[in-house]
């Protein structure tokens, strides 16, 4: 089963990522950042695919990076998980699913918060 994933690129507001709940997961968002274009895709049931439509619409995979959003939670530092295998790349020395850059997941968060929570 094919499952929506969409590309925001402007503020969608927080409520918006509600709508992908259950679409495969029930309490998890799946998401990947392009942080040089400041966009996100939204939805889908792997980080891959998500991806690959980022790809199709001009990204650069280099600058691609994945992770999870749990809208439901009430504590800020639990929204946002940075986890996905998208996130392995051994050119920008991250060998973990984790994004393990600080600055990265600083952008990953800006952006995050601007086109969804800000």
């Amino acid at each position: 089963m094919n499952y929506p994933i969409e590309i925001i690129r402007k503020k969608a507001g927080k409520d918006y990522v509600n709508k992908f709940l259950g679409k495969p997961f029930d309490e998890v968002v799946k998401f990947v950042v392009d942080i040089e274009r400041k966009i996100i895709a939204l939805g889908g049931e792997l980080h891959s695919d998500a991806g690959e439509l980022l790809i199709e619409d001009g990204s650069d995979n280099r600058n691609l990076w994945g992770g999870n959003i749990y809208p439901l939670r009430k504590k800020e530092d639990e929204l946002v998980e940075y986890n996905s295998l998208i996130n392995i790349k051994p050119l920008k020395s991250n060998f973990s699913l984790e994004v393990q850059d600080d600055k990265i997941k600083q952008e990953i968060r800006k952006i995050i918060n601007e086109l969804m929570y800000g």
